[in-house]
């Protein structure tokens, strides 16, 4: 008799103390990365206790939040700019944990209804909109700006002026798309596990998508290992482990991913302007002050280091492996061209997804009796962005190549008369 009663416990429906676990510890989890990461970069000297809301802004822009940049100083002077940059390294951490957090109480289940799902899901979300509000206050804070030695300084000086520089967040638009963000986290949760008995329609979608959309994930996190490998090595060669420990805690995926569309052969544009330094790559960042506008690709960038063209017989081997990988765990007896096909398509949503992802806008600028504006001294641009129509085009032609090659890789791995399911 114990034997049931111990199934019907294991089994139970998750409820709202395990929702609240569960978004407890991803909300937590992306504060840890946050405050590091922000800590690595020396973020801790903002004045005025200002570390804890930069932690919070951090965490609403990972989620796709919007933070806003202001200041002033009265009539006589003031800021502004604008900020476009998700911490992709901060948005993993937190899909991981609000992943494997959806589907844990799942696994045990003889079927998961689509009922139940939404109930679950929901759950999470209540409580993750709370957590959303709280971090959307909580990202707020002034501070009075240093300007350091010269003429603006003197300036301030001899007017008393005493230029103010904040940030904020739009909690409503960061309702909109951290609720977004969580809704794309916990459907590609479903997709690649196999943990979780599914109600028909939804398993036999996923029973499609699931070989493809498996491969995608696998993919982009082996490029990000390979990207904390390598910030390590550099980390030891060449010195400055801080700078590099800040950029694997806040940003590796805004580097690792598009690597991959650069290995593919794809065009990013980007331009940094400023006497600031930034947490980039020195090749990157040469290339991106060569110019007004300048192209970052494989040859621009191998002008300055030769190994980059390694990323090109990088992303061969893995696009090929990927593509078997989605092979081997699709049903056997699946023509070569269909293989072929979902290949491409898998990586056009995927390149689509980095391109979307990887984008970054900055911009700041001070103004005192006119002078220092955003063409000044203390002005600071940059951006990056994908040309959009030459990274989606390679994408469907490297999955069409890849996909059939893939998929004969498969077809030799597997023995005469094997068949296998799409988990």
């Amino acid at each position: 008799m114990s034997l049931p009663n111990s199934t019907a416990r294991v089994a139970a429906r998750p409820g709202w103390a395990l929702a609240l676990a569960v978004t407890l510890a991803g909300v937590f989890a992306m504060g840890v990365v946050a405050a590091l990461g922000l800590w690595a970069a020396g973020a801790t000297g903002i004045p005025d206790g200002g570390f804890a809301k930069v932690v919070a802004a951090t965490v609403v822009a990972a989620v796709g939040g919007s933070v806003e940049l202001s200041g002033s100083a009265g009539r006589l002077a003031g800021a502004e700019g604008g900020l476009t940059v998700i911490p992709l390294s901060v948005t993993l951490v937190g899909a991981l944990v609000f992943g494997a957090g959806f589907l844990w109480p799942l696994r045990h289940r003889a079927v998961a209804g689509a009922g139940e799902l939404a109930g679950w899901a929901a759950r999470i979300g209540a409580l993750w909109l709370l957590a959303l509000i709280g971090l959307a206050l909580g990202a707020r804070h002034t501070f009075t700006l240093s300007l350091g030695d010269g003429l603006i300084s003197d300036l301030a000086e001899l007017f008393g002026l005493e230029p103010e520089v904040g940030f904020t967040t739009d909690a409503p638009l960061t309702l909109v798309f951290g609720t977004l963000w969580l809704a794309g986290v916990l459907v590609v949760a479903l997709l690649v596990t196999r943990g979780v008995p599914l109600p028909g329609r939804v398993q036999r979608f996923q029973e499609a998508a699931r070989p493809a959309a498996y491969a995608m994930v696998a993919l982009l996190l082996v490029y990000v290992v390979l990207g904390v490998v390598i910030a390590l090595v550099v980390a030891v060669t060449r010195g400055h482990p801080a700078e590099k420990l800040a950029v694997v805690l806040l940003g590796l995926p805004n580097l690792a991913w598009p690597a991959l569309t650069i290995g593919m052969g794809a065009t990013w544009d980007g331009r940094v302007e400023g006497p600031f330094a930034l947490p980039m790559p020195n090749m990157l960042d040469r290339v991106m002050r060569s110019g007004e506008v300048s192209a970052v690709n494989l040859g621009t960038l191998g002008e300055h280091d030769g190994w980059v063209w390694w990323l090109l017989p990088l992303a061969a081997v893995l696009l090929s492996a990927a593509a078997c990988l989605m092979a081997v765990r699709s049903p056997a007896g699946v023509p070569l061209w269909r293989h072929a096909a979902h290949m491409a398509l898998a990586l056009l949503l995927t390149v689509l997804t980095i391109c979307l992802l990887g984008r970054i806008s900055a911009a700041f600028g001070l103004t005192v009796l006119g002078i220092g504006d955003l063409g000044g001294d203390l002005s600071q641009q940059l951006f990056l962005r994908p040309r959009w129509w030459g990274a989606l085009g390679l994408a469907l032609l490297w999955g069409l190549v890849t996909g059939f090659l893939g998929a004969l890789v498969a077809r030799w791995l597997r023995r005469p008369g094997e068949v296998r399911d799409a988990r």
